[in-house]
């Protein structure tokens, strides 16, 4: 999969699992990420994706996770945390996805490569 944020494009690799598989039904999508906490962008989609969460105790920038059942969650930091998330993907190079995600809500767009 790649995202696309402004003018960079980043490539991501997809884990396989049924949460993934009816993600990329509704692919491609673009999306009003909104900023949260300093260290992701969200959006709750209007459909609701199975589920298989667990705590992976340190998230990392990069991480593209499910929280509940529908938001989308694109994580730009490395921290700890005792949520749940459901595993979708992770960006290959983060380089520039900091800046590129900027300190307010931003557009990212999600599509088969």
């Amino acid at each position: 999969m790649k995202i696309t944020i402004g003018s960079r494009v980043f490539t991501v690799t997809l884990f396989d699992n049924d949460t993934t598989k009816e993600l990329k039904k509704i692919l491609p999508i673009t999306l009003k990420m909104i900023e949260l906490n300093g260290n992701e962008k969200y959006y709750h989609l209007s459909t609701d994706l199975p589920t298989n969460a667990s705590k992976p105790g340190t998230i990392n920038a990069g991480d593209i996770l499910l929280f509940g059942n529908n938001s989308l969650v694109l994580f730009y930091e490395t921290f700890s945390s005792s949520y749940s998330y459901t595993k979708i993907g992770r960006i290959n190079d983060i380089s520039g996805l900091k800046d590129a995600v900027g300190t307010g809500n931003v557009d990212v767009t999600f599509e088969i490569k």
